[in-house]
């Protein structure tokens, strides 16, 4: 095998060390403890603190990638003797498991469609079913946003879908998008709280946003939302996007900013007073895990970002310009760069890709451009296996990336303008393919470096 080739199996070992650190599984079940009717929940994994009680019955809804084996993992730890008939497990098509006693419901992502709808209905009327002194217990996972479309009266799917895909295209943040749909649904935004009072409610959460803000996370479900009308709005406008939004969707925002329509729940609402939850999984767990992968494979690591965003290209061309200056500077052993986060891509052309596979094809151009020189593999890849509308999960590219798609008679920068990635890793034989992966904690990439060494 190749120096090269080593490489990137490493890089590709890093990568997998990252996601399976997010093992909603074990982090679920790492938090449950079960003694007779008494059920003991872990409020911050690996602390002592716990949230006790002896609740007659247990209603379990899950939803969001990881959705499958979260609820497995409630399965084999709680008795079934005490769980409610009607679970609902609810997660994107590709992650679809057979579990016995839960109704797995597939559902679209990231364009929410009918069948998310429906299991969005069937989860609030499961919600509805608690009675205080029961516990519901909910498994959020990334990707919830759109597996659980429950838009409000006023505003169709249809309208959804077209103000999702405005934002997508926008290369508007997650956490902008999310702002955006907890004031266009019945159960973001804190609204499954509101529909769970006065049962108690427990969330176990596996963080897909920068900074595990949990009010993001899935759009927030079971927490307070600290975002207006007014910010939901402004996101529109700071992208020229208002005069494109559905007018239902204009009409409901502007009545909410006008009063007229109540605001998502606020901290100190009564909804919230038998509310609680655990962060049991995130990025930066994962980013931790896979420095140790690369130290374990005797890299010198260095954290490049654990808050990596913004425009993909664009953060490319800046890390290829921080590695060569690193290469100037001297380094006499291998070395490995690792980050986590989620950029964003906006769309000028019509090609097929996403943001990992955008970087990646970005890092090689820019590496080129720039002279980066001696041995390099550059990763960028989804956590959940999947990025954008593809089957890859991201890129994994070298020095020689570019003379492959040169040779194939394509040009790499017309590939990228067209945001063509996908076609052009595929042909350079640089996607990144792992299959579904049951995760979701955002994105990682891995910069692994040779040095140069001189007689």
């Amino acid at each position: 095998m190749s120096d090269l080739a080593k490489l990137r199996t490493a890089a590709i070992s890093v990568f997998q060390a990252g996601v399976a650190a997010a093992d909603p599984y074990l982090a679920v079940k790492g938090c449950l403890q079960v003694d007779g009717q008494q059920i003991s929940i872990l409020t911050e994994p690996g602390q002592p603190q716990k949230r006790t009680g002896a609740w007659s019955t247990v209603h379990l809804i899950a939803f969001g990638k990881a959705a499958c084996a979260m609820a497995k993992a409630v399965q084999d730890s709680i008795p079934a003797s005490l769980l409610a008939p009607g679970s609902v497990a609810v997660t994107n098509y590709e992650n679809v498991t057979v579990l016995a006693g839960v109704d797995v419901i597939g559902a679209g992502h990231p364009l929410p469609d009918t069948a998310g709808l429906n299991a969005a209905q069937r989860c609030a009327q499961s919600i509805g079913n608690a009675k205080a002194g029961e516990l519901v217990l909910v498994l959020v996972s990334g990707g919830g946003s759109a597996l659980i479309p429950y838009p409000v009266e006023s505003v169709s799917l249809a309208d959804k879908i077209a103000t999702t895909n405005l934002l997508l295209a926008s290369g508007a943040t997650i956490n902008e998008i999310n702002c955006v749909r907890k004031h266009l649904s019945q159960l973001k935004g804190g609204g499954l709280a509101k529909l769970t009072f006065p049962a108690d409610l427990h969330a176990l959460i596996l963080s897909d946003v920068l900074g595990d803000e949990v009010s993001a996370i899935a759009s927030g479900p079971t927490v307070p939302d600290p975002s207006t009308y007014g910010e939901a709005i402004a996101v529109f406008q700071a992208k020229g996007l208002w005069d494109k939004v559905p007018a239902a969707v204009q009409t409901h925002l502007l009545q909410g900013q006008s009063g007229n329509i109540p605001e998502t729940p606020k901290p100190g609402d009564d909804a919230f007073n038998h509310s609680a939850y655990t962060l049991i999984g995130s990025n930066t767990i994962s980013l931790h895990a896979s420095l140790k992968a690369a130290e374990a494979l005797g890299y010198d690591t260095k954290l490049y970002s654990g808050n990596l965003s913004g425009e993909a290209r664009q953060v490319a061309a800046q890390w290829v310009t921080y590695a060569k200056e690193l290469i100037a500077s001297g380094i006499s052993r291998p070395t490995a760069l690792l980050a986590g986060g989620e950029t964003t891509v906006t769309l000028t052309g019509n090609g097929l890709g996403g943001r990992n596979q955008e970087m990646a094809l970005a890092f090689a151009i820019a590496a080129q451009q720039q002279g980066l020189a001696g041995q390099w593999t550059f990763l960028s890849g989804g956590t959940d296996g999947r990025d954008g509308p593809t089957d890859a999960a991201g890129g994994l590219v070298d020095p020689n990336t570019l003379k492959r798609l040169l040779d194939a008679g394509l040009d790499p920068d017309d590939l990228l303008a067209n945001n063509d990635s996908y076609s052009a890793l595929k042909q350079a034989n640089d996607l990144l393919m792992t299959g579904a992966t049951g995760t979701n904690v955002a994105d990682l990439q891995v910069l692994l470096i040779n040095p140069i060494l001189t007689p």
